[in-house]
């Protein structure tokens, strides 16, 4: 039985990916797609989650919701279309949704139709999920599954030297979700950064694959990371490692940890996840599982199998 996924993005290159990894992966099924803002605003967010929706032969069939616009932080987000375009889909410009966006209530819905089959797959800024524990605890104790794009424990942030986007982006809203979440997975930048997909993939995704938009989104998403970095040999696809696991999550290594996020906003360590690994400290402390390591190779066999249509090996 394919895993029911409620999807919270905030639509860029690296959740165009996951979310057509999703629909070509025949163990997903899609429940709905929670547009946040994040990469770009909400209403970028939506249309471009509209346009993958309709390429993928999808529009009418699940719920697009609307998620938040702004962090629980009361900043004005900051946006990335130099990283990954105008709406998120590189060079692609879908146009301006002009159907509803404030129905998010939705999620609500869904929750509560599929219940304890539901996972919640959640690659972007943590706002709108925070916003449900605010206002439906009891409800959330209902999905079955947390997994989480964010953080990063004892390696580099892509904010700041300590901090993970998602996470530095609103901060109270990732210490509410790790405070009241339970069954939370949190894949962090010490395996996504490392979930690197080369031109070379995208080439022959293109070639075998039906998805042609795929290297289109691929290519330029490079173009800013080998700008950056010159010596990397491909860009790392952050937020498909959650989809992954939520179908089988044997290619990583986790440990359970107690995960706590400075919130401050005049710390310059904002945003920062923190692990006391210490055996002796806080034992009663609310522990998640969080993937350290992972076997590149399985993800590499799996990514193109499922984008090429067929079994793939090297």
């Amino acid at each position: 039985m394919a895993v029911k996924v409620l999807f919270f993005g905030d639509i860029g290159i690296d959740d165009a990916i996951a979310l057509i990894y999703s629909h070509l992966n025949e163990e997903v099924e899609l429940a709905g797609v929670v547009g946040d803002y994040g990469n770009v605003p909400r209403e970028a967010a939506i249309s471009s989650v509209h346009y993958l929706l309709d390429l993928l032969g999808l529009t009418g069939k699940l719920k697009v919701i609307g998620g938040a616009e702004t962090p629980m932080t009361g900043e004005e987000p900051a946006f990335y279309p130099d990283i990954h375009g105008e709406y998120g889909l590189g060079p692609i410009i879908p146009g301006v949704y002009e159907g509803v966006i404030e129905n998010f209530f939705e999620i609500v819905r869904l929750i509560e139709k599929y219940q304890d089959e539901l996972v919640i797959v959640n690659v972007g800024r943590l706002t709108s999920l925070a916003t449900m524990f605010i206002l439906y605890r009891s409800l959330m104790s209902k999905v079955k599954h947390y997994y989480i794009m964010g953080g990063a424990f004892w390696v580099p942030g892509n904010v700041t030297a300590v901090s993970e986007a998602n996470i530095h982006a609103d901060p109270i809203a990732a210490d509410i979700v790790f405070t009241y979440a339970d069954g939370v997975t949190v894949f962090p930048l010490n395996v996504t950064d490392h979930a690197i997909v080369t031109p070379k993939m995208a080439d022959e995704i293109a070639n075998k694959g039906e998805m042609k938009i795929v290297k289109t989104l691929i290519d330029y998403y490079y173009e800013f990371y080998k700008k950056r970095n010159p010596n990397l040999i491909g860009s790392p696809i952050h937020d498909l490692l959650p989809v992954m696991a939520a179908v089988d999550d044997s290619m990583f290594s986790y440990q359970m940890l107690p995960v706590h996020v400075v919130t401050s906003r005049e710390d310059p360590h904002r945003g920062h996840t923190i692990a006391d690994i210490r055996s002796y400290s806080t034992p009663k402390a609310k522990r998640h599982r969080v993937a350290l390591q992972f076997d590149y190779f399985s993800f590499y066999r799996r990514f193109m199998s499922t984008m090429t249509g067929g079994a793939f090996n090297g």
